[in-house]
């Protein structure tokens, strides 16, 4: 692939018309974090608001899960075709789309007297969240291509990236505690008119180029396969693996996912050209963010539940002590993003910060029901912070580096695509052997008070374990894919713009 460090650098040129200024590319960073804040909170903030809605609107236990799930369906299996659709059509008007939408349908369900309503309203979301999330990044990497300002910036998106769960924890905390769990959803028609007025007046787009159709079949193929893979392992949480509902619908979703893959060889024009994925540093970003997005679910979910159920938090105190594992995060992403990834690339920062997070999960495997947060909790989560900063930043800027402009959205969407896939995935796997370790303690035992938290806490255990054991394995994974060296810079960008 070509870089610009093949061609003459021609300082004298000017950067092309339109291009943001200095300024101006800093207040985009603004805007297109803010956006990507608001799809990432709105995975976690709704988790926290989902009891008090289910109290408010009376749907049962076994229905709860389609709030979280109509989401998931819709945000993963449209993402691919939402970041061609960028490059067909304009990032920034697909931005304009995606955050317009995401906030109508957020207050449809704001609004909603009824599971149903409810549910359409989290599917409208993650439509719409398909659209925003890719055309975000996309837009990151086609203003910042300087390698430099670029560190700077993918290590900022990778902070809020990484933070932007527990954010949505603490924010769903308190505006379902002091306000309405409702709030949780209106609170996105705030964001969204903030990062619309910003994007019209401080987003530029390059022209769109003519890239002839869209690809019907491999879009068909796509979403299939995808609707299939994550409704799949989304009944495995609730039926179990060898129930028919769960193997039925992942089985058709591999076999159209293999079907996907057939087609994107022989288009002329496919909706994932495999020239994006088969480039080693980024197909290293995506393997990495789709394991280390499957071990995360053990920090999010799990511990809340031991902050909840063991030391009996708040809402408001649970998003709180996750503020820690925030500040470190930001710390590592920022200083990994502008300082260390420019010059070193993501091959060694990646490893390392996968097998940090691992050490943060294994400390929480020693928390016990007389443990205290400050002791227990607070170290823990200051390490995986650490690690996880790591990962994030050169993991979004190495899925976007070296990429032709027209192929931009689609690496984006590929970025979301894995990572929901991984949560997924995480999300069955590890609900299902948290069940089985709390059914296993149990087991011959009078289920007094006592052992029954002893089971849930083992159940934790468990999770955390295995946690730690993805992490692991994308350090191995990034380790073996990664090129050594720096990325490669933008092959579109102007010789001016890569000083």
């Amino acid at each position: 692939m070509s870089t610009l460090t093949d061609r003459p650098r021609g300082a004298g040129r000017e950067a092309p018309v339109g291009a943001p200024s200095d300024s101006g590319r800093w207040w985009a960073l603004v805007v297109l974090s803010l956006a990507q804040l608001m799809v990432v909170l709105d995975a976690t903030i709704v988790n926290i608001a989902l009891p008090t809605a289910q109290a408010d609107l009376g749907f049962s236990d076994a229905d709860r899960q389609w709030v979280v799930t109509g989401y998931a369906l819709a945000f993963g299996s449209l993402l691919l075709l939402g970041g061609r659709l960028s490059d067909f059509f304009g990032r920034k008007k697909m931005f304009l789309i995606g955050l317009i939408g995401f906030a109508l349908a957020s207050a449809l369900g704001g609004a909603a007297n009824g599971l149903e309503l409810l549910i359409v309203a989290r599917a409208l979301q993650g439509a719409f969240g398909a659209a925003l999330a890719p055309a975000a990044l996309s837009l990151l990497s086609t203003t910042f291509t300087e390698p430099a300002e670029r560190g700077k910036a993918f290590g900022i998106f990778g902070a809020i990236s990484g933070a932007g769960g527990g954010i949505g924890l603490l924010l769903g905390g308190v505006l379902t505690e002091y306000v309405s769990w409702r709030w949780c959803l209106y609170v996105n028609l705030v964001i969204a008119a903030i990062a619309v007025a910003g994007a019209l007046i401080k987003l530029k787009d390059e022209p769109v180029k003519a890239h002839g159709r869209i690809d019907i079949p491999g879009t068909i193929a796509a979403v299939v396969g995808l609707v299939g893979l994550v409704y799949g392992l989304g009944k495995a949480e609730t039926d179990g693996w060898t129930a028919g509902w769960t193997l039925g619908p992942i089985a058709v979703g591999v076999v159209a996912l293999i079907v996907f893959v057939l087609i994107e060889l022989r288009v002329e024009h496919p909706l994932l050209p495999l020239r994006v994925v088969l480039d080693r540093n980024r197909g290293g970003s995506y393997a990495s963010i789709a394991i280390a997005g499957a071990g995360m679910f053990g920090i999010f979910l799990f511990l809340t539940y031991y902050l909840s159920s063991i030391l009996h938090f708040t809402p408001v105190k649970t998003g709180l002590a996750f503020l820690p594992m925030l500040g470190s995060v930001m710390l590592t992403a920022t200083t990994a993003g502008s300082i260390l990834a420019p010059r070193v690339g993501p091959r060694p920062l990646v490893p390392v910060g996968a097998l940090v997070a691992a050490g943060g999960m294994v400390f929480l495997t020693r928390l016990g029901l007389d443990s205290t947060y400050a002791s227990g909790v607070l170290p823990g989560l200051i390490v995986i912070g650490l690690g996880l900063g790591l990962v994030f930043a050169p993991t979004q800027n190495a899925a976007t580096s070296g990429v032709e402009h027209r192929d931009a959205g689609v690496a984006s969407a590929m970025i979301n695509t894995v990572q929901q896939i991984g949560g997924s995935i995480g999300t069955a796997l590890l609900s299902s052997f948290a069940a089985n370790a709390a059914t296993d303690y149990i087991a011959g035992k009078q289920p007094t008070p006592l052992v029954q938290a002893q089971a849930a806490l083992e159940s934790y255990h468990t999770v955390f374990w295995w946690s730690a054991g993805f992490f692991v394995l994308a350090a191995v994974v990034a380790a073996v894919l990664f090129r050594t060296g720096p990325l490669d810079v933008d092959p579109d960008a102007p010789p001016a713009m890569a000083h």
